[in-house]
């Protein structure tokens, strides 16, 4: 498997790069900034984008998705996020941010299946930091977004964020295996049974 990370960017936000092994066709998982620096990593390594996926509606997850898809490749979000690329202050952000013009998008909802360069990934709708929050999943990685990073978790304090559903989230992160690797939104990689015997928000739901 061909996964790269590019985070070098205002917020520290992990672009996540990902594609079957040999193959030239890749995904890019929450374009946030610096769309051509994004593009050259995938083109040093041999790769072209063929799909993004948002896993939520944050700016700093979905700033660059236009420049990134062009007119040519699919955007996906989740269907309770996708106002967040017209209309942000609506959607809930809480702050004010540009609009993202993006010329396909593609709705997802949890149990969704994306297929993209020889790659199936699961959709998990695992909302409380933002109400379309998702996790991919593939057989042995998950790619948690903002809801749970090593040692910590997102936040759920802004206007269409929730305490509860979050919780019900988190609660379901942790029905996946132990030998899951995580590839969240920021921060280092870690793995779900880390998380599970180490994060101290993680340790008051076990």
């Amino acid at each position: 498997m061909y996964l790269e990370v590019f985070s070098d960017n205002p917020f520290a936000t992990n672009c996540w790069l990902l594609a079957n092994e040999g193959s030239d066709e890749a995904v890019v998982i929450d374009p946030g900034f610096f769309p051509d620096r994004v593009l050259g990593l995938l083109t040093a390594a041999g790769k072209r984008p063929v799909a993004a996926l948002a896993t939520h509606g944050h700016f700093d997850h979905i700033g660059s998705a236009g420049e990134v898809c062009g007119n040519d490749i699919p955007f996906y979000i989740h269907k309770e996020d996708e106002l967040a690329l017209t209309d942000p202050m609506a959607w809930g952000s809480g702050f004010p941010v540009p609009t993202v013009s993006v010329g396909e998008v593609r709705t997802v909802s949890d149990g969704d299946v994306i297929e993209a360069g020889g790659l199936a990934i699961e959709v998990i709708h695992t909302p409380g930091h933002t109400p379309g929050s998702i996790c991919f999943r593939l057989p042995d990685m998950v790619f948690s977004g903002d809801l749970v990073f090593r040692g910590s978790i997102g936040r759920f304090d802004f206007p269409n964020a929730s305490q509860e559903a979050m919780i019900r989230s988190l609660r379901r992160f942790l029905e996946l295996p132990d030998h899951l690797a995580v590839y969240p939104g920021h921060n280092q990689a870690t793995t779900v049974g880390a998380e599970r015997t180490t994060n101290p928000f993680l340790l008051q739901l076990v």
